[in-house]
This record gives C-alpha cells, sequence and structure tokens, in this order.
C-alpha cells in the first residue's frame, strides 16, 4: 500500500523534475512473470527510482548497503522495495549479509516479481558500462529453473546529471531466456558469457539525450506566463535548497538523488505552508485552493519553457 501510494507521488513528481523521459520498446513494461532487470548505473538512487515508475507491478531493487546504516534511512528504503547489498569497501563483515539478498531476490523471482539489479555493482557519473560485476550473473544462475523466468536489459542515460528538467532516454532491450545465456556446463563459463552478452545489449541501448533542443517559443506562447509564475513562485524555495544540497553531496554522485528525494518530502510542506499563511491572513478560500493547485503546474511550465530555450 505505501509502495503503491509512494510510486504514484513520485511519478508526478517526474513530470516536474524531468523535462522529458523517452522510453524506448514500451510494450517490454507490460511482461508477466518473474523478470530479472539489468540496467546501467550512471546516476545513483535516481536510476531505481525512474526505473521502478516505469512498471505497474512492484520493482524490487538491490542497493548499496551503507545507504541503509541510519535506521530512518533503510526504513524508508524498504519502503521503496529496496534491497541492501555490500562491497567489500563497506567492510568485510558485511559480505556474508549479501546472501540474504540473493535468497530474498530468488523468493521475489518464485513469486513472479521484479528484481532490479545495477550490473556494474558501482555508480559513475557516465555513460561508458563499467565492468560488470557477478551479482546479476549470480541470481540469474541460481534461478534459472523458475519457470518463465526473463532476463531483460535496460539502458538509462540522461543530458545532465545536475540539472533540473534534465533530459532522459531509457531503451528496453528484449528479454532474454536463461537457456541462451547459460549454454555450458561450467557455472564461471556461463557467468562470463551471461556479463559479455547483457554487456553488448545494454550498450547498444544506451543512448544520451541531446542538449541542444529545437526552440518551440512561437508554438507554445502560452506556456510563457505561467512559466514566469512559476518561477517567482519557487525560486526562494528551491534555490537554497539546492544550494545546500550541492554543499552536503559535493565530491559524490548522490546530488540529483538528494535533491529529488528532499524536494518530495519538502514541497508539499512547502506548498501547504503558502496555503496556510493565506488563510491566515483571511485569504479566500476559493483562492487558497487555487494556488494549491496552480504551484505544481506553474512549477511544470516553467521547467518545460526554461529547457525549451537554454541549451545545457
Amino acid at each position: 500500500m505505501a509502495y503503491s501510494f509512494i510510486k504514484m507521488v513520485i511519478r508526478l513528481a517526474l513530470k516536474i523534475f524531468c523535462w522529458r523521459v523517452a522510453i524506448g520498446n514500451k510494450s517490454a513494461l507490460l511482461i508477466r512473470g518473474p523478470v530479472l532487470v539489468t540496467a546501467n548505473h550512471p546516476n545513483s538512487f535516481l536510476d531505481a527510482i525512474i526505473i521502478g515508475s516505469l512498471f505497474d507491478r512492484p520493482v524490487h531493487f538491490l542497493a548499496r548497503g551503507d545507504a541503509f546504516r541510519k535506521p530512518w534511512h533503510g526504513r524508508l528504503l524498504r519502503l521503496l522495495n529496496m534491497i541492501p547489498v555490500y562491497r567489500l569497501s563497506e567492510g568485510k563483515e558485511n559480505l556474508s549479509l549479501n546472501d540474504n539478498a540473493f535468497r530474498q531476490s530468488g523468493e521475489i523471482l518464485a513469486a513472479n516479481g521484479i528484481v532490479l539489479i545495477f550490473i556494474e555493482g558501482i555508480c559513475i557519473h557516465k555513460h561508458e558500462l563499467q565492468p560488470f560485476k557477478k551479482g546479476a550473473a549470480r541470481i540469474a544462475l541460481e534461478n534459472k529453473a523458475i519457470k518463465g523466468l526473463q532476463i531483460l536489459p535496460l539502458g538509462i542515460a540522461y543530458n545532465s546529471f545536475e540539472r533540473f528538467g534534465k533530459s532522459v532516454n531509457i531503451n528496453i532491450g528484449e528479454p532474454l531466456l536463461p537457456q541462451s545465456l547459460f549454454p555450458f556446463e561450467e557455472e564461471a563459463k556461463n557467468a562470463r558469457n551471461f556479463n559479455a552478452v547483457l554487456c553488448k545489449e545494454i550498450e547498444e541501448l544506451i543512448d544520451v539525450p541531446s542538449n541542444e533542443t529545437p526552440s518551440f517559443r512561437t508554438k507554445n506562447k502560452w506556456l510563457f506566463l505561467p512559466a514566469i509564475t512559476g518561477y517567482i513562485l519557487h525560486i526562494l524555495f528551491y534555490q537554497p535548497v539546492k544550494e545546500f544540497l550541492k554543499k552536503k553531496t559535493r565530491g559524490t554522485v548522490f546530488f540529483d538523488s538528494v535533491l529529488f528525494g528532499s524536494l518530495l518530502f519538502l514541497y508539499p510542506i512547502y506548498v501547504l505552508f503558502i496555503c496556510l499563511l493565506l488563510g491566515m491572513l483571511h485569504v479566500h478560500i476559493a483562492i487558497i485552493v487555487l494556488l494549491f493547485f496552480l504551484f505544481p503546474l506553474t512549477a511544470w511550465c516553467a521547467v518545460q519553457w526554461r529547457r525549451g530555450f537554454r541549451p545545457q
């Protein structure tokens, strides 16, 4: 229930946070049965948030374990169906916990669920693929006997890793069957073959959006006034949040993800605060209700207008 509600809110928020999310082979999102989604990982938790929002069915994600260290972080991430996995750099003592993550993944697939794993096992702000880890191959190998299991390659790319109102390209490949990926008797050979095939598939699916977009000023003149209104209504809220988080996440890959998560939580509070303040000033309730809906609408207009005219 909580996951469904959060996903609905995320879908609405992404329409403002992203100028455009283009999806190739959209019909693949309707695949039934157990699905292991294998994707590249250029932009931290935002990758999981965007990909997860595309599917109507719940998606379970394998996420870096150090993000779960604080109890409230862990509770929130688990609400989003995230499963912690640990790298050697996060402590040798935590590696044994990965067995639980792989067991959970198998149980989800056995129940006809969707598991998303970022096959590189690391996030770097680059669209060039990094060497693949063994996690995705291990999950597929350990669960290849599950009836109807399909492996779905996916490529995600951004025109910016820091800019609000970004453009995102998501290309989904054709589903692969375990039989075609594991033709050998030896597990080590099968794992190498799995990674080789998926590397080729995902590499072809990564399509970085262009920073240049055709001007649509003459076609969308009606956007100008609501866009300016949106800028005025939001600048005193957005700018301080952005600058604060930039300092806090400097030197990491988390800025986009933390910014999105913070705005997701703080923006409704900001809008409700403004409406409450107007109520205390005895502004007519009809005007307050109108403003409540105008805030997100004008924010969307501001992103569309700004992105339409300013190459990044």
